[in-house]
């Protein structure tokens, strides 16, 4: 759980993290629910934005319906974000693969 590791590493009680991580949340949805951008330093922005009336179609049964038009929160992650996360990535495959117990079993197994 997100509190446990915040806790664990500022050396704060996990209710106190928790209050504190439920007062942010409490302050960034209301941001977003009154239109207002919400920038995370190094870490990324959230915004609001409309999404227009659209036609979409049921998979199983392929009718069509509308989709009444919303507003919806978009995510874009900093720049600072984004080169740790292709670094992280670049690094696990150059990794040699680890395997799992359950896919040996079935490497091991004749066909």
């Amino acid at each position: 759980m997100l509190s446990e590791a915040a806790a664990q590493k500022t050396g704060m009680s996990k209710h106190e993290v928790a209050a504190i991580g439920d007062a942010m949340f409490a302050l960034i949805g209301q941001a977003l629910m009154e239109g207002e951008g919400v920038k995370l330093t190094a870490f990324g922005s959230l915004q609001v934005r409309p999404r227009a009336e659209r036609l979409g179609r049921n998979p199983r049964t392929g009718t069509a319906h509308r989709i009444s038009p919303r507003h919806t929160v978009i995510f874009t992650p900093s720049m600072q974000l984004r080169d740790q996360l292709d670094l992280a990535v670049t690094r696990a495959a150059s990794k040699p693969a680890r395997r799992r117990d359950w896919e040996v079993e079935a490497a091991v197994q004749p066909r």
